[in-house]
């Protein structure tokens, strides 16, 4: 009998109970496969639909024409709300109108 004829058992030496553990470790893995491609697909699906799409109205960020910042003041951060402007620096945060770019507030930062 040649070699290709036996199966594959025999060729190894492979005890009956080691192979019934092969086949339920291939059993795990494969299952294991099917779950990650399901919950991959399920990610995929929550992002497309709970994104919202590109048609939405979406909220005007206009800026003012000019921010005059106090003498000395070098920026060093920014932020946009709502209605409003902050420019941080090393000693304060300034905070303007979005609409005209005037001074609203100013927190000293200790």
């Amino acid at each position: 009998m040649d070699d290709m004829d036996k199966p594959v058992g025999e060729l190894m030496d492979i005890d009956p109970a080691e192979a019934a553990h092969l086949t339920f470790l291939r059993r795990l893995v494969t299952v294991l496969t099917a779950v990650m491609i399901g919950g991959l697909l399920v990610l995929i699906v929550l992002f497309v639909t709970r994104f919202p799409s590109t048609d939405t109205q979406a909220v005007s960020f206009e800026l003012p024409a000019s921010i005059t910042l106090p003498e000395g003041a070098t920026p060093i951060a920014f932020t946009r709300g709502s209605d409003w402007v902050a420019i941080t620096t090393q000693t304060e945060i300034l905070i303007y109108d979005a609409a005209t770019g005037d001074l609203r507030q100013t927190v000293t930062i200790d």
